[in-house]
């Protein structure tokens, strides 16, 4: 078992028994590491420590707010986003390929791609000349070059991890801060996607979703005008070419169930409960900033 699927066996185990609070110890039992290992691994897939991820499982919280009465997502359900920005909150440029770019297929370009770790597991970048075209969460790397080929079947595949892993650190910065710091020039990415104007409509909806809330597969749909499209709109959802770059994760089902994901719904949770940490992790920093001199000694 690698490192991804031991993090994500414990992820699921959190999501079963979140009600019980299930401590270090038993999770490093589950997880057969020693406590310190087990903090240390889940901290960097996850990006917050084991306690931090239990107490901001954003599905339980959903499932709370859906019991005690509030009405199933009549608004985006806030869960605590105070200040840490995502790339999606630096607004992406996002273009959409023209027929005629539709039609040549990528012919002339050459188009970067590469493997890199993220918190949620390996994923392929790529990125054309009109900006970055694919994200994707791989379990083959064949297969992943195989379906990148498939999109842009007249285009030149060029192999950089080292980009992929440049791009990956922007893209899956904690805060806004860091993600100025990984860029030379501060600009917005730019993202150029293949899709049918109705698909774009919706990958454009996603991107108004801010990093910690949720919406409903009805909502978006009301949101671009059409609602009594949710069916179509969840089609759309499912296959956005930029796996947490557009954030489909942000859409749950009516209910308050998390639905289907692409890429897993390990991942889906995952990214759900990291985004909801970010921001009581940086209120937990600044305390302790606040908290030490001047000179920065305890």
């Amino acid at each position: 078992m690698n490192d991804y699927e031991r993090i994500a066996q414990i992820i699921r185990f959190l999501d079963e028994r979140r009600t019980a609070q299930p401590d270090l110890a038993a999770l490093s039992a589950r997880a057969g590491l020693s406590p310190f290992h087990l903090h240390r691994l889940f901290s960097a897939w996850a990006g917050v420590t084991p306690k931090d991820f239990l107490q901001c499982l954003t599905l339980a919280h959903a499932k709370s707010l859906l019991r005690a009465g509030e009405s199933v997502l009549d608004a985006a359900l806030e869960t605590g986003l105070s200040g840490p920005g995502r790339l999606h909150d630096l607004c992406v440029n996002l273009e959409a390929a023209s027929p005629g770019e539709l039609k040549a297929g990528g012919a002339g370009w050459i188009v970067t791609c590469g493997f890199t770790e993220s918190p949620f597991g390996k994923c392929l970048i790529a990125e054309s000349p009109r900006g970055i075209c694919h994200l994707s969460f791989v379990e083959s790397e064949k297969t992943a070059l195989s379906e990148l080929q498939k999109e842009w079947p007249r285009a030149e595949l060029k192999r950089d991890d080292f980009m992929a892993e440049k791009l990956a650190g922007r893209i899956f910065a904690l805060n806004a801060a860091k993600q100025r710091a990984g860029s030379e020039t501060g600009a917005p990415p730019r993202a150029f996607i293949r899709g049918t104007s109705f698909q774009v409509l919706v990958w454009r909806a996603l991107l108004q979703i801010r990093a910690g809330s949720l919406t409903s597969y009805g909502r978006l749909a009301a949101a671009i005008g059409k609602p009594a499209a949710s069916r179509a709109v969840g089609a759309a959802v499912g296959q956005n070419p930029l796996a947490y770059l557009i954030p489909c994760h942000r859409v749950i089902r009516e209910t308050g169930a998390l639905g289907g994901y692409h890429w897993g719904l390990e991942r889906k949770r995952a990214m759900i409960a990291w985004e909801s940490a970010a921001p009581r992790i940086a209120v937990q920093k600044k305390r302790t900033n606040n908290a030490l001199p001047p000179d920065g000694v305890a």
